[in-house]
C-alpha cells in the first residue's frame, strides 16, 4: 500500500489579487450570506463556488443555470486574474486562528487511493449534496474547493514543511474573519520528490472535512474512465484537490444540533422523558466541559444533560461518541429524529457560531438546541481505521480552508 501525493500545475491568483479572490468554502454560507459577502467584489471566488449569487434569487440553487454561471465565472477569473505554474509543484498552506497555527501540503489526492480505502472516510454522504458537487466538478472541469485531509504526523515531513515556511511566502494576508492565510509554492524538484517519497509508505490519509467533494471527484473520474478506456492513470482528472495536515495540528470544534419542535410534547413532558437517560440540571454555562455531557437550550434556559451510567455502550467506538449518545437516547426516541441525514426537522450549527448561534436559531425557527463536546482527532482516526462510520455532522474543523487560492483544473 502506498499513498500517492500528486504535484500539479496549479492555477493561482496573481499575488496582488489573492486577498480579494480568496473566499470561504461553498458549504459554510447560504446564498444570501454569500451574496452579501461578495458584495461588489467581482474577484471573489464566491462567484465560482456559489454562482447563484449572480442570478435572480428565485432560481433554484440546483438549476442548470447555476452550474453554467460557475463555469463562466471560473473561466473569466482564470483568463484575467490567474497564472498557471510552469511545472508541477506542491504548496504549503498555513492558517493562523488566534494562537492556533496549522500548516498543510496542497496536492492532488488520488481517486484510486480513495476507491481502495487508502483515503479513509468517517461519514456517509448525502445524495443530493454529492450530486451537486459532481455536477459542479463536471461542468467547471476543475476542482475549486480543497478537501481537508489529515495524516499521522511525521517528523521528517514536519522538518521539510518548516524549511519551506522559513522562506518568503507567495501569499500572506488576514481574511475579514481574522484568520491569517499564508501560502508558499514548493517548486524545488528535489524537495517535491522528497515529500512525495515520504508520503508513499504511509498506510493511509483520512478525510477530515470534504466527504462530498472527495466522493464527487472520484465519481467524475470513474465516469470519465468508463467512457475512455485509454485515459492515462496519471491524467489530472484522477486526482482531486486536497490540503493534507498532520493530525496533531488539527482543531475540531463542536458540531451542534437544533430541532424544530418537541414532537408533540409539552416542555414538562419532554424534560421528564429526557431525565430517564440523562441527569438534567438548569445551569448558566452554555457549553459542556467534558465528554458525555451536553448543553440544552429550551424555553430561554440552558440545561446541562449528563448521560447516565449504563445508558450507552462505552466499549463501542461509535455508539460511545457524544453525537451517538444524543441521537440514540434523545433525538430518535424522544424527538422522533430517526435519520438526521434526511429529517428536515433537525439542523446542524458549527461551533464557530458559538452558543449564541443556537439561541438565535431558537428565536427564529427552532424550539430546542443542543451544544456538544467536540469529537477528538483520535476518535475520528480510530473509527476510520475500524472501517466504521460516524453519525452525520460529528466534527466541525476550524479554521476552514479558503477557496480560490489554488485551482486544480483538468479540462481547461
Amino acid at each position: 500500500m502506498t499513498v500517492d501525493l500528486h504535484p500539479f500545475r496549479a492555477f493561482r491568483p496573481r499575488p496582488e489579487l489573492a486577498e480579494k479572490v480568496a473566499s470561504p468554502p461553498y458549504d459554510v454560507l447560504n446564498s444570501a450570506e454569500a451574496r452579501e459577502m461578495a458584495g461588489d467584489n467581482p474577484l471573489s471566488f464566491l462567484h465560482v463556488v456559489k454562482p447563484e449569487i449572480d442570478l435572480d434569487p428565485s432560481v433554484d440553487i440546483y438549476d442548470d443555470q447555476v452550474y453554467a454561471k460557475g463555469k463562466e465565472n471560473l473561466d473569466r477569473l482564470l483568463r484575467e486574474s490567474y497564472q498557471q505554474d510552469a511545472a508541477p509543484c506542491l504548496y504549503v498552506y498555513q492558517q493562523k486562528m488566534g494562537e492556533h497555527v496549522q500548516a498543510g501540503i496542497v496536492a492532488g489526492a488520488s481517486v484510486f487511493d480513495y476507491e481502495q480505502d487508502r483515503i479513509k472516510k468517517h461519514e456517509l454522504t448525502r445524495e443530493v449534496k454529492e450530486k451537486d458537487r459532481i455536477r459542479h466538478v463536471k461542468t467547471l472541469g476543475a476542482h475549486t474547493g480543497p478537501v481537508f485531509l489529515t495524516y499521522k504526523a511525521n517528523k521528517e515531513v514536519d522538518a521539510i514543511v518548516a524549511q519551506v515556511r522559513a522562506g518568503a511566502p507567495t501569499y500572506d494576508f488576514v481574511s475579514p474573519d481574522g484568520i491569517g492565510h499564508t501560502l508558499w509554492v514548493v517548486d524545488d524538484a528535489a524537495m517535491v520528490e522528497r515529500l512525495v517519497g515520504l508520503f508513499a509508505p504511509m498506510d493511509c490519509l483520512y478525510v477530515a472535512d470534504g466527504h462530498h467533494r472527495s466522493a464527487a471527484g472520484t465519481a467524475v473520474a470513474k465516469e470519465r474512465r468508463d467512457q475512455d478506456a485509454a485515459l492515462p492513470r496519471e491524467h489530472e482528472i484522477n486526482y482531486f484537490l486536497a490540503v493534507v495536515f498532520p493530525h496533531d495540528q488539527m482543531k475540531i470544534l463542536d458540531y451542534n444540533r437544533v430541532v424544530k419542535d418537541l414532537n408533540g410534547l409539552t416542555e414538562a413532558e419532554f424534560l421528564a422523558k429526557v431525565e430517564e437517560k440523562f441527569e438534567v440540571k438548569e445551569v448558566a454555562e452554555k457549553r459542556p466541559d467534558r465528554a458525555r455531557c451536553f448543553g440544552m437550550y429550551l424555553g430561554g434556559k440552558w440545561y446541562r444533560l449528563s448521560a447516565r451510567e449504563g445508558s450507552f455502550d462505552a466499549a463501542d467506538p461509535v455508539r460511545s461518541l457524544d453525537v451517538s449518545i444524543l441521537q440514540l437516547n434523545l433525538l430518535a426516541p424522544i424527538l422522533g429524529v430517526q435519520d438526521p441525514r434526511t429529517d428536515k426537522r433537525v439542523d446542524f450549527v458549527g461551533g464557530i457560531r458559538g452558543p449564541e448561534g443556537l439561541e438565535k436559531r431558537c428565536r427564529e425557527d427552532m424550539e430546542v438546541a443542543f451544544s456538544m463536546y467536540p469529537t477528538s482527532m483520535e476518535q475520528l482516526m480510530a473509527i476510520a481505521d475500524a472501517g466504521e462510520i460516524m453519525p452525520p455532522k460529528s466534527t466541525w474543523f476550524e479554521p476552514k480552508l479558503r477557496s480560490g487560492l489554488i485551482v486544480h483544473a483538468f479540462d481547461f
